[in-house]
C-alpha cells in the first residue's frame, strides 16, 4: 500500500495514511473511463422531447385539390411534412437513453479516476475537518491552507454535518457522501478531499450502478 501525510485542517503534517493499492494504485484505463462517463452522462438525460407526426395535427382530412387536371403535384393532406403547420418527418420522440453498463466496469472506471488523482498528486486525506458550527468562513481558510488551487470533490460522512454545511456554498467545492463515489464525478474535479474515517478501502462500490440498467 502507499502512503500518503495526512494532513489536518491548518495544512499541517499529521502522520501517515496507507491507500489501498487496488483502488489508487492501478494503471487507469482511459477507455472505460470514457465508456462509463458516457453512459452516466446518457442516463442523465430526460428524453422527454416530442413532435407531432401528420397523424397527431389537427385537420387535414380533406385531400386539397383534385387528384388531375390541377397542374400541381398529387397531394392527399395539407398535414403532410412538406406543408406548413404540417406534421414532422423522423422527428423526435420520447426515449431512454440509458446504456447498459457491467457493474466490473463501473467499478473499475471509480478505481482509474482515484489512481488517476492520486498519480497527479491530486488526492488529500485530513484527519478530521474539526467544524463545530456550519461557518463558510472556516472551510474557505481549510481550503486555502491545504493549498487548493482548483475544484475539489469533498467527500463528507454523515457525521460531518457542520462542515458539509460549511462547504456546501463554495462555488469551487463539491460535496458528496462516500457510497456516491464515481467516476465522473471525480474527474470532473481538480483535487479529491477525504477525512481518514472515509477513504474508500476494498472494491468500492458506485452509487451510480443505474446506468447498468
Amino acid at each position: 500500500m502507499a502512503s500518503l501525510t495526512l494532513k489536518n485542517i491548518s495544512g499541517s503534517d499529521a502522520g501517515t495514511v496507507e491507500l489501498d493499492d487496488e483502488l489508487f494504485g492501478i494503471e487507469p484505463n482511459v477507455p472505460v473511463m470514457h465508456q462509463v462517463v458516457t453512459a452516466q452522462l446518457a442516463a442523465r438525460r430526460s428524453g422527454t422531447q416530442s413532435t407531432k407526426t401528420r397523424s397527431d395535427v389537427q385537420g387535414g382530412g380533406r385531400k386539397p385539390w383534385a387528384q388531375k387536371g390541377t397542374g400541381n403535384a398529387r397531394q392527399g393532406s395539407i398535414r403532410s411534412p412538406q406543408f406548413v403547420g404540417g406534421g414532422v418527418a423522423l422527428g423526435p420522440k420520447p426515449r431512454k437513453y440509458n446504456q447498459k453498463t457491467p457493474k466490473k466496469m463501473i467499478k473499475l472506471a471509480l478505481r482509474s479516476a482515484l489512481s488517476d488523482r492520486a498519480n497527479e498528486g491530486k488526492v488529500i486525506v485530513i484527519d478530521s475537518w474539526g467544524i463545530d458550527a456550519p461557518k463558510t468562513k472556516d472551510a474557505k481558510a481549510a481550503l486555502g491552507a491545504l493549498g487548493i488551487d482548483g475544484t475539489a470533490l469533498v467527500v463528507i460522512g454523515r457525521d460531518d454535518a457542520a462542515a458539509a454545511l460549511s462547504f456546501r456554498n463554495l462555488q469551487n467545492v463539491q460535496l458528496i457522501a462516500p457510497g456516491e463515489l464515481n467516476a465522473y464525478d471525480v474527474l470532473c474535479n481538480d483535487w479529491l478531499i477525504f477525512t481518514k474515517e472515509v477513504v474508500p478501502r476494498g472494491t468500492p462500490v458506485s452509487a451510480n450502478e443505474e446506468v447498468a440498467s
